[in-house]
């Protein structure tokens, strides 16, 4: 019998392992493992999907597909690291995060620190990428 585990072909890339709001404008990423600084703190690389649909810093609703019309753009916001571990960035927006409102970080596109091509999600079932704005 011929067995094919999708999983073990994909690129080797970097999970968002928190979102979590710092500001009333400011989400702290983590990710579980070093990044690439040009993919991580690439505000087109990020989606934020929000219950209430785009408003406030969301940038997609809750039936949208993820595209490139829809990522967070750089108007919108920019991405700083947090420190000089290659692992925690802080995203400020031009707006603040409306209260009562859930919201979901999908990062997508990011890679690991030395590497290049990764096209896919970063994030999982255990990521903790949700948050209420407050």
């Amino acid at each position: 019998m011929l067995s094919f585990y999708p999983e073990r072909e994909m690129i080797p890339h970097p999970i968002i392992m928190e979102a979590r709001q710092i500001a009333p404008n400011q989400i702290l990423m983590t990710y579980d493992q070093r990044t690439d600084l040009a993919s991580a703190t690439n505000v087109s690389n990020y989606w934020i999907r929000s219950n209430m649909g785009p408003v406030g810093i969301a940038s997609v609703g809750m039936k949208e597909a993820l595209t490139a019309d829809n990522a967070i753009r750089p108007n919108m916001a920019r991405i700083t690291p947090a420190d000089n571990s290659r692992m925690r960035y802080i995203m400020t927006f031009r707006v603040n995060a409306m209260a009562g409102i859930m919201y979901t970080v999908l990062p997508c596109f990011v890679n690991l620190e030395g590497m290049t091509g990764y096209r896919g999600e970063n994030w999982s079932p255990f990521s903790r990428n949700m948050f209420i704005g407050r």
